[in-house]
Parts: C-alpha cells; sequence; structure tokens
C-alpha cells in the first residue's frame, strides 16, 4: 500500500501509536524497568527505543538524514514519568518532521540506517511495523507478570469466538 499523502499516514499512525499508549497505560510504574531475563530489554527500555528510532532514525532518514539513534537506556529518561514523556516528545518532533513532507519527497529514496535504499513512504509503513513488534513485546510481558492489557481492537479471543460460527458450518470458498 502506497502512501502517497502525508495526512493519511499520520492519522493512520496516530491509530497505531492510541493503541500502544493504551497498552502503555497498563505498565505498573514500578515495573517500568522490570525484564523477563536479564540481557533483555526493560519496559522502560522499549518505550525509550521506540521513541528514540522514530525521532533519530525513521523521521532523520526520512529528510534524508543519517540515523542518529542513541540507544535506549535510562540515560534518556529515568524513571515511569519521564519515560512516558521522553515517548510523548520524541513522537511529537517525528509528526512535525513528517508533517514537512511532500508528496515527492516521501516518493523519494532514502537511505536507511542498514544501507538499504527505498522510497521513504516505504520507510514510513517500516517503523509502524517496529512499532507494532515492540507492542507486542510490551503485551507478552505484562502477560507474564500478570497484568491485563486492553484487547487491540475491542474484543478479547473468547469475545471473537463467541461471535463467530462454528467450524462444523461449512465455508463456502469463492468460485465453488
Amino acid at each position: 500500500m502506497e502512501i502517497p499523502r502525508i495526512e493519511d499516514f499520520i492519522r493512520y499512525f496516530e491509530n497505531i501509536r492510541a493503541r500502544t499508549r493504551r497498552v502503555l497505560a497498563c505498565i505498573p510504574p514500578e515495573s517500568i524497568e522490570w525484564r523477563p531475563r536479564p540481557g533483555r530489554f526493560s519496559f522502560g527500555d522499549l518505550i525509550r527505543h521506540i521513541g528514540a528510532t522514530e525521532r533519530y532514525m525513521w523521521a532523520e532518514n526520512a529528510l534524508g538524514h543519517p540515523s542518529r539513534y542513541p540507544g535506549h537506556g535510562p540515560e534518556l529518561a529515568d524513571g515511569y514519568d519521564a519515560v512516558m514523556e521522553f515517548l510523548e516528545r520524541m513522537h511529537a518532533e517525528s509528526i512535525e518532521i513528517f508533517w514537512s513532507l511532500s508528496p515527492d519527497e516521501l516518493r523519494r529514496p532514502c537511505t536507511t540506517v542498514a544501507g538499504t535504499t527505498l522510497p521513504t513512504w516505504k520507510w514510513l509503513r517500516a517503523m509502524v511495523e517496529h512499532e507494532v513488534h515492540h507492542r507486542g513485546q510490551i503485551y507478552c510481558m505484562l502477560g507474564i507478570l500478570g497484568v491485563p492489557a486492553p484487547p487491540l481492537y475491542g474484543l478479547t479471543e473468547p469475545e471473537i469466538r463467541e461471535r463467530s460460527r462454528p467450524l462444523e458450518e461449512p465455508v463456502l470458498l469463492r468460485g465453488a
């Protein structure tokens, strides 16, 4: 799916970020630096990573600049409130940069931190996939801690199953 206009992308991305924010709000403040095992990302690391990559890698590359990713450690933001504020600040700065991109700039090739060249709109689409990947990790980590998290699209898996047609009923295939 090509992204021809930045306003369409930003509307889509803000919906993605709203779902991420709902999950982040479930993290117990005292667990912000909890990690599932030594050497793995903590909740705080993941949140700082999402924010720092959005601003200093994805946005910089979209402008045609090299990555300036500073890492994901507590030196960027320490403590629950600071971590959440860091994410919001990085997002606001990134959105301001994204708004500046014209349709021609969205189609312009950009070079990623890995040295790959692709249209800028594809790079921005990859940023969304990156966030969704890490949001899934946060869901998993909350599950390990036994912390309830909101269903992604308003329904839980049991509710979806309850509202679905039983498998015993025939399913018509296209062209059949």
